[in-house]
């Protein structure tokens, strides 16, 4: 029987995914039905992508579980936590991650490389900079609804504050970071300030998308957090594509 032969990048990838796996389960990032989820996120992204999108993919759940834990029990006693102390389940790992499958998936099929990684790169970027503006802004008083203006508690669906801006472009920025450091490697030929332009900007919008879908729907009944969040990371792929399709 003939042996399997893994190309270094599919080597690399697996070694990825293990080190995702070991990673979050020592850290108490994800439960067992995250760390399952994030395991199949992982596999679809670096097998189907590369294995450099799964290396920023990583980097917004490091930084996101960080935010998470940060002043923990301030949020708790504001009753602004994430439940099961900020460890997150499937439900967040695919609202998260849904996204940047599609966006493999689709690399995959067509071939198309013209897109793809910046596509990536933005919804990773929106994640991040919804995740920070959420954790960290949660704890500024000075929150208002994007919708009107108006003072609204601290964690209001649709809330931001001066905090929470400032927090989602700093997530959006590591992540553009981050998009040009391996875009190289990722065979990316966006120009560098382009490409870190794009990225971040994204982000941002992502995250004031996410706070009026939150505003107009979640609070209404309609949708809940995580089909905000899934939506909203959509929005980033879109945005970057329409970004190629102009700009590139």
């Amino acid at each position: 029987m003939q042996a399997i032969e893994l190309s270094s990048d599919q080597t690399i990838s697996l070694a990825l995914v293990l080190t995702l796996l070991i990673v979050t389960r020592a850290r108490d990032m994800l439960d067992p039905s995250g760390i399952s989820m994030a395991v199949i996120v992982g596999l679809v992204v670096s097998l189907m992508g590369h294995w450099t999108w799964l290396v920023i993919l990583m980097t917004f759940l490091l930084i996101g579980s960080t935010a998470t834990k940060w002043r923990f029990e301030e949020k708790l006693a504001l009753s602004i936590a994430e439940e099961n102390e900020g460890t997150r389940g499937w439900r967040n790992v695919l609202a998260n991650g849904a996204a940047p499958m599609a966006v493999a998936t689709a690399h995959w099929l067509t071939g198309d490389t013209s897109w793809d990684y910046l596509a990536l790169c933005a919804c990773v970027s929106v994640a991040c900079s919804d995740t920070l503006a959420s954790e960290i802004g949660s704890l500024d008083m000075r929150t208002r609804s994007i919708l009107n203006l108006k003072a609204v508690p601290p964690g209001t669906n649709g809330g931001m504050s001066p905090t929470g801006t400032v927090a989602a472009l700093a997530g959006a920025s590591i992540i553009a970071l981050f998009s040009v450091a391996l875009s190289s490697t990722a065979g990316d030929q966006t120009p560098t300030l382009m490409l870190f332009t794009i990225v971040a900007v994204i982000g941002w919008l992502g995250c004031q998308i996410d706070s009026l879908l939150g505003a107009l729907l979640e609070n209404e009944g309609y949708i809940g957090k995580h089909t905000v969040n899934l939506l909203a990371t959509m929005s980033g792929a879109a945005l970057a594509l329409l970004a190629s399709i102009q700009f590139l």
